[in-house]
């Protein structure tokens, strides 16, 4: 079994940064696409992509949703099954509990599909 376990978060002043890093450990594979997710704690809120990032085979492509672009910078670190948020120029409205995700192969070639695993969650707060 997979685990993604998150760290980094925190309370930071509007206009603060904060790096998020999310490692992952047990019998592990090989990922593809890794990434962020955030929700809010105002109820009905959806969950919102942040920020993603392929695989090192598929160019290690990045992408982001409109409301972080030029604030946040995605990385992963494959050796060490890795992935981080750098969030730069923070807001009030980027706080949320952001989850890691990472889509874990079942096999070496791919040829059995994924897994999408998600961590537990870490608590982001930007408020003064």
């Amino acid at each position: 079994q997979v685990q993604l376990v998150e760290s980094g978060g925190g309370l930071v002043q509007p206009g603060g940064s904060l790096r998020l890093s999310c490692t992952a450990s047990g019998s592990i594979v090989r990922f593809g696409d890794m990434g962020w997710y955030r929700q809010s704690q105002t109820p009905g809120n959806q969950r919102e992509l942040v920020a993603t990032i392929g695989s090192p085979a598929g160019g290690g492509t990045t992408d982001y949703a409109d409301s972080v672009k030029g604030r946040f910078t995605i990385s992963r670190d494959n050796a060490r099954n890795s992935v981080f948020l750098q969030m730069n120029n923070l807001k009030p409205e980027d706080t949320a509990v952001y989850f890691c995700y990472a889509d874990h192969f079942l096999d070496p070639m791919g040829l059995q599909g994924y897994d999408e695993l998600l961590g537990q969650g870490t608590l982001v707060t930007v408020s003064a």
